[in-house]
């Protein structure tokens, strides 16, 4: 893949909060993200997460009031229905399957979730990790002891516009939506996020 195309791709995928719900993620679809996910490095090899894939809409219904949207919209209360996630992506640790420590684990996790982010931007998709839920949540499952819900991924086609902002300070992290609802995200330029280091 040409250089240009991977960093088009890389800046396509954002976090997206609002979708069309009506547009239905396939089980086919989602284990194809879920290959991606597999072919993510992990520490020790030990390879210790799962996911349970969920598009059934009624299942997704009893999902979405668990999860915690978007901290910095204080007074958004998450998608309105018809903008709702279409589908979920259960990131479940297998502790028996745990070489290391949960650190190490959740390093695995960012590089395998942000495979199937990439992947789900290629097909048109996008979504949102929420770390934010409900204890419930995993309550709605008959998951074994070794099983621990760790991440939610939400998935859907995109309904809103995710513009990157060159951030203006340091402390300006919040992203923002403006009267439009286009949602922009403050970046830090590459000149502050370079530091060089010299030997001792």
């Amino acid at each position: 893949m040409p250089k240009e195309n991977f960093e088009l791709l890389v800046k396509q995928t954002r976090t997206h909060r609002r979708f069309k719900q009506d547009q239905a993620i396939t089980t086919n679809q989602l284990e194809s993200l879920i290959k991606l996910a597999r072919l993510s490095g992990s520490a020790r090899n030990c390879q210790p997460w799962q996911y349970a894939l969920v598009n059934d809409p009624a299942l997704c219904d009893k999902i979405f009031p668990h999860l915690g949207w978007a901290g910095y919209l204080s007074e958004w209360k998450g998608p309105a229905s018809g903008e709702r996630p279409a589908a979920y992506i259960l990131c479940l640790l297998n502790q028996n399957w745990l070489k290391g420590t949960d650190k190490e684990a959740h390093f695995d996790l960012g590089i395998a979730s942000q495979n199937m982010l990439l992947g789900a931007t290629s097909q048109q998709l996008s979504g949102c990790r929420i770390g934010a839920f409900s204890p419930k949540l995993a309550d709605l499952f008959t998951l074994p002891d070794h099983l621990k819900l760790e991440l939610v991924i939400a998935l859907g086609a995109p309904a809103e516009n995710v513009v990157l902002e060159e951030m203006a300070s340091p402390d300006q992290v919040k992203y923002w939506r403006d009267e439009n609802q286009v949602h922009h995200v403050p970046k830090r330029p590459i000149s502050e996020i370079i530091v060089n280091v010299d030997l001792r």
